[in-house]
């Protein structure tokens, strides 16, 4: 088991007081042309709006906020494919600290640039879960930096919690709530959020088929890996931690899994008829709502995760 403390109900709750006036509490949309087809009403928290232009800006400020004056002497530093390599630097920036971020040289270009324009040092390195791992730890050595993780940080988790806690203040009365699943944090935080606030909702985790470790692990009950493969949602390529899988056991009700073109087909419908600009990731729990859920009467809450994305790769283009 981890070693770091499962976060709670309480523990998101101040993170939430914590970000107050820091993070923005962003909008909740929704579509009568989808309620229609569906025969249900969705609510839409649309973390595409949120500083960074996605969630991770709440659990990266957090937890940058929450380091003393020795812990950050030297600056953070993380490794991130994107959107969690932006929060930590602007977070970072925000704070006056200098931030390493560690890259996988096959990172979308809008996110590296997205780093860049937040003053942040980047390092590239292999595409491999390992080389990550090798080349941060390089870097705090050499920095000092204090790293952040992207997931397996109780800090880091009860910030992403907040946004289902904005989402389930608005609309209390859901029955279900659905987020992507990658390496767990922001499912982890908002079971962990719903589980206090709204017990009676059923937390819906969403992974793509092709990398399907969050969905197997969960069914039998031990840590897998993740496998590697392609997926269009680049950032739900990563493995759970013993921490995020603790938090998953013990809250949330089911992961399911989707397609690479029923993520497209999401992923278009909701540009199309919601004229807002979503990343494939954040298009996953749509596509199960749309294809895996007997939704009829139901209401749902959708946290989308983020819309940072290169405008010239779309996946309906290739």
């Amino acid at each position: 088991m981890s070693s770091l403390s499962t976060p709670d109900y309480e523990t998101v709750e101040q993170a939430s007081r914590r970000l107050a006036g820091v993070a923005h509490r962003t909008p909740v949309l929704t579509s009568t042309t989808l309620n229609r087809y569906l025969g249900a009403e969705l609510y839409f928290k649309c973390e595409n709006f949120q500083k960074a232009g996605a969630f991770k800006y709440r659990g990266a400020t957090h937890a940058v906020g929450r380091l003393s004056g020795k812990d950050n002497s030297k600056g953070v530093a993380t490794h991130s494919s994107g959107n969690h390599g932006q929060a930590i630097s602007l977070a970072a920036k925000g704070n006056g600290l200098p931030a390493h971020i560690v890259m996988p040289d096959n990172a979308p270009r809008v996110k590296v640039s997205a780093v860049r324009d937040y003053e942040a040092n980047i390092i590239f390195c292999k595409p491999t879960q390992s080389e990550r791992e090798r080349v941060l730890a390089s870097v705090v050595e050499n920095t000092g930096a204090k790293f952040i993780h992207p997931y397996d940080d109780p800090d880091v988790i009860a910030g992403q919690g907040t946004a289902a806690l904005e989402l389930l203040e608005d609309y209390p009365d859901l029955d279900f709530m659905l987020t992507p699943v990658g390496g767990g944090g922001l499912l982890s935080g908002t079971a962990i959020a719903a589980s206090g606030m709204a017990p009676n909702v059923n937390i819906i985790g969403s992974e793509p088929e092709a990398v399907n470790d969050a969905y197997l692990s969960f069914r039998s009950g031990n840590l897998h890996p993740a496998q590697k493969r392609d997926t269009v949602a680049d950032g739900l390529k990563t493995s759970l931690s013993e921490l995020t899988f603790a938090c998953i056991q013990q809250h949330v009700d089911e992961i399911m899994t989707v397609t690479e073109q029923e993520i497209v087909e999401a992923m278009r419908f909701i540009w199309e008829r919601m004229k807002i600009i979503i990343e494939p990731s954040s298009a996953v729990p749509v596509a199960v709502a749309f294809n895996h859920l007997d939704m009829r009467n139901k209401r749902a809450g959708i946290i989308i995760s983020g819309g940072n994305l290169d405008l010239d790769t779309l996946p309906w283009q290739n």
